[in-house]
């Protein structure tokens, strides 16, 4: 390499850029145009799969079935990666004639990958490969070769696997999607695999998961005088209260906001009653809905509070914009 400093010419950069972008979009529009029957087949032997998909490659390769076995287990494929250098030091003992392995190399010679090959069909474990070499050990010892061959590098020199590991990738992706259509995926599942994430949050916190309850939700009585009421809801701290019954089913709400409105227009509130001042009739939501419909409740009737109701309206909970803030639902 040359260690004098180099001179930046951002035209070829941005030239090379853009070709890059192009070689690899040939490459996976050729490979989509070249797509038949193997694919299907393909699929058809993973969605059969009593074990996991098994994912192997090398180098660069290895790092892109890496990938396409995340994606297969977060969409329903229960996969896991093995390398094969170390499969042939004690991990081919991970893989069984229930699972089926999907092994990926350009060339198809791999030294790692090929000597695990013999054993791997000796022991009845179905192979599918993503390959670009039609002819190698790889697609010989496979029951379904997938072609992922490319005409041309993105690497000037034609060597640096870029657009061969694109094509790998997209192989990959086009398989997790076939199979999680097939299975019926659905967002609720993804997010089931996906706690943590915020697709997660959205579709699997609950409003009782985030509500306050118990003695932690302010409420009174109709005939609860204005003093006690303003005492209520600084006690909780919730900025609003629920105004109940007898029997605890929700009659209206006094919040935060109504106060400062009646503040505004003078009303002398010394002698009031909660059932005087209170929001009759107010929105609510039940405790088995999706937190992130609290959300959307709050949003459209621009509230920041909301009373949660069992089937028959009695006041089981309360939550504000906060609570659903700190459980990252908004």
């Amino acid at each position: 390499m040359n260690a004098d400093p180099v001179k930046l010419d951002a035209g070829q950069v941005l030239d090379l850029a853009r070709k890059t972008f192009e070689i690899e979009a040939a490459a996976v529009l050729g490979m989509s145009k070249r797509l038949g029957g193997e694919f299907a087949q393909a699929v058809e032997l993973m969605l059969a799969c009593q074990g996991r998909v098994v994912v192997m490659g090398m180098g660069k390769s290895g790092h892109i079935g890496r990938k396409i076995a995340a994606t297969l287990a977060s969409t329903g494929t229960p996969a896991m990666f093995v390398h094969p250098a170390e499969a042939s030091h004690g991990d081919l003992g991970m893989i069984t004639a229930q699972d089926v392995v999907l092994a990926i190399s350009n060339s198809g010679e791999s030294e790692e990958l090929t000597v695990i090959l013999p054993v791997l069909s000796r022991q009845g474990v179905p192979m599918i490969a993503i390959t670009g070499g039609a002819q190698s050990a790889l697609a010989r010892h496979a029951r379904i070769t997938l072609d992922s061959s490319v005409a041309l590098e993105a690497c000037p020199l034609n060597l640096a696997p870029t657009a061969s590991t694109t094509a790998q990738l997209a192989m990959g992706d086009a398989l997790a999607v076939a199979l999680l259509d097939v299975r019926g995926f659905r967002e609720e599942d993804f997010a089931r695999s996906h706690p943590g994430g915020a697709l997660g949050r959205k579709l699997l916190t609950h409003v009782s998961d985030v509500m306050r309850s118990g003695d932690a939700v302010p409420q009174v009585r109709s005939d609860t005088s204005f003093s006690d009421l303003m005492r209520e809801m600084s006690a909780k701290g919730l900025g609003a209260s629920a105004i109940v019954d007898g029997e605890r089913r929700v009659l209206g709400i006094f919040t935060d906001g109504d106060l400062r409105r009646l503040v505004e227009k003078g009303t002398d509130l010394r002698s009031s009653k909660a059932g005087d001042v209170m929001h009759a009739n107010p929105r609510t939501v039940r405790a088995d809905s999706l937190a992130v419909e609290a959300a959307a409740l709050m949003e459209q009737y621009r509230i920041t509070s909301v009373l949660v109701v069992d089937e028959s309206g009695v006041l089981c909970g309360a939550l504000n914009s906060n609570d659903l803030m700190r459980a990252k639902v908004i």
